[in-house]
């Protein structure tokens, strides 16, 4: 996601005692105001951080390619949305659980991740691998990060988790978006203490080499000051942009993914300290404002066209705050009087999307069905009717961190219901924050949208302005009953990225599994009748190949 970074006590959702005072003191002090990405709020208590494909749940055809699909002469038809959790890394909110841990007992931990997002038929990831101007990879141009080392001068851990969460991830069929906070350069640099100090950072950290480029900024979850890279100055935004340029050349990451942490959230009386900079940069603007909002829109401009140059088929999306503007402000925004990212923190989603340089956007939507400020009923049809006409797909952040707080959150109902809006409005799909609250389960709010909605797998939508070269159909060599009970299938396939295998079930085959290699057991296969099956393959965007022929297991 995200949006803001879910810090143990900011980020996507720090639920500690400390997070709420916070949250209380800036909801007096605002009135309205909050976090993303998981943090930023609208005065609740909360921490906030088309398209050309199928509507959110949709059953589409399996056989786009020509006449109705069909599996053993039923219609085979499959969900498409998109489902994923945030991972986040800073200060340690989801993983690794603790800094400087052996490196096996971090990829484990991961690995439970990544188990627990199958168990809940989800098909995507994000995972932040640039949480605060570090790198959870071998990076040329930023240190290691310390929530995975456990040290601040850039040690080097020995392995490269990138590589490693990346082919685990796609072992289970699941899509890895690299998540990457832009301008942060650095955590609070003294906890308790007047100010940052670059000497605290790594040796190597750029900021330290490049003191011109350094703003600091108080932060509002931890005593002190964050640094930042200046997003007025060009030379610090195409620093910025080619570290994280590097991942995409490196790895075979699916998704660019940003949250919402542009120029900071406004902290009472104080001002971003960039004058001088919007004195040399920023003459052909009439005031600092719009400079700045042109600074942030170069940023995502530029960097959608450098993905698409260097990988076409990767996604950008971003994960804005849930608020672009009331309608109070401006007749083009929201039923809504909460605080606005265009005005506060400088970033145009509006914008971005009207211009399609994403190809999905998550908006934070971190409020309860009903409430004043932000009404989640009222600004989800906002969103539907701004990515309306283009080609961006729209995704929910799910504010599974909320659970279980006072008034509409006591209720395991509240995210249900807010997935069954989304269905009904036509979303592609929701990501949730975080990992951590989803494993939770609070008040079993989880399992039970995850019944509701997630009862079965689902294939990523599919977008018409990536890459698309559906891959013929797979034969299927063998169906066996396990021993140990389920289907064992095989097949052979030809130039397919992943698999959908489909089951007949009555009148319809449905999507029953994914799979990236040439096998896959259906563990909840009946062993009271025979069975058909049929297996697609899928291209690198999620396009779908036509079914095989299909092949049958014998009944008991």
């Amino acid at each position: 996601m995200p949006a803001a970074e879910p810090s143990a006590p900011t980020t996507h959702r720090r639920r500690t005692q400390a997070l709420v005072a916070v949250v209380v003191a800036l909801a007096v002090a605002l009135g309205v105001g909050g976090w993303s990405l998981r943090h930023r709020v609208v005065g609740d208590g909360g921490a906030p951080k088309t398209g050309d494909v199928a509507p959110f749940g949709a059953a589409t055809d399996a056989n786009p390619a020509g006449g109705p699909p069909s599996c053993a002469g039923r219609p085979a038809r499959a969900p498409h949305e998109l489902r994923g959790m945030w991972i986040t890394t800073v200060n340690n909110i989801d993983w690794p659980s603790r800094r400087g841990l052996p490196a096996e007992t971090v990829r484990a931990e991961f690995r439970g991740w990544l188990d627990l997002a199958v168990r809940h038929n989800h098909n995507a990831v994000f995972v932040h691998v640039r949480p605060s101007g570090d790198a959870l990879w071998p990076s040329s141009y930023a240190p290691w990060s310390e929530w995975l080392t456990g040290h601040r001068d850039g040690r080097d851990p020995g392995w490269d988790p990138m590589e490693f969460m990346v082919a685990e991830a796609h072992a289970r069929n699941l899509e890895f978006h690299a998540w990457f906070n832009p301008y942060r350069g650095g955590q609070p640099a003294t906890v308790g203490g007047p100010g940052p100090r670059l000497d605290q950072l790594a040796p190597a950290h750029p900021l330290r080499h490049h003191r011109d480029w350094v703003v600091t900024y108080p932060s509002a979850d931890r005593p002190g000051s964050r640094l930042y890279f200046n997003p007025g100055i060009p030379e610090a935004r195409t620093f910025v942009e080619d570290s994280m340029l590097e991942a995409v050349q490196r790895y075979d990451i699916d998704g660019v993914h940003f949250d919402d942490f542009f120029y900071p959230y406004p902290e009472a009386g104080q001002d971003f300290p960039d004058d001088a900079t919007f004195a040399r940069y920023g003459r052909r603007f009439a005031d600092k404002h719009a400079w700045r909002r042109d600074n942030v829109n170069t940023l995502v401009r530029e960097m959608s066209e450098r993905i698409k140059a260097i990988k076409p088929w990767v996604r950008f999306g971003i994960s804005p705050f849930g608020i672009w503007r009331n309608e109070r402000t401006d007749p083009a925004g929201s039923a809504t009087a909460g605080l606005q990212s265009y005005d506060d923190i400088y970033a145009d989603t509006r914008l971005w999307v009207r211009k399609q340089w994403l190809d999905y956007v998550v908006p934070q939507l971190y409020w309860h069905v009903g409430f004043a400020k932000a009404d989640y009923a009222k600004l989800l049809p906002w969103w539907v009717d701004t990515v309306r006409g283009t080609r961006v797909q729209l995704y929910i952040g799910q504010a599974d961190y909320r659970v279980g707080e006072r008034g509409a959150w006591r209720d395991p109902a509240e995210l249900d219901r807010q997935l069954a809006l989304n269905r009904r409005n036509g979303v592609h799909g929701s990501v949730h924050f975080s990992a951590k609250q989803v494993r939770a389960d609070k008040l079993g709010a989880v399992s039970r949208y995850s019944r509701a909605h997630y009862a079965g797998p689902a294939l990523v939508p599919t977008m018409a302005q990536l890459p698309a070269a559906p891959p013929a159909a797979p034969t299927l060599t063998d169906a066996r009953r396990a021993d140990a009970g389920g289907v064992t299938l095989t097949w052979r396939g030809d130039g397919a990225t992943s698999y959908a295998v489909y089951r007949v079930d009555g009148d319809e085959a449905r999507l029953v599994g994914t799979a990236r290699g040439t096998g896959w057991i259906d563990r909840t296969a009946p062993t009271d009748r025979p069975l058909s099956y049929c297996v697609s393959g899928l291209d690198r965007s999620g396009n779908e190949g036509r079914l095989g022929t299909p092949i049958s297991v014998a009944g008991p």
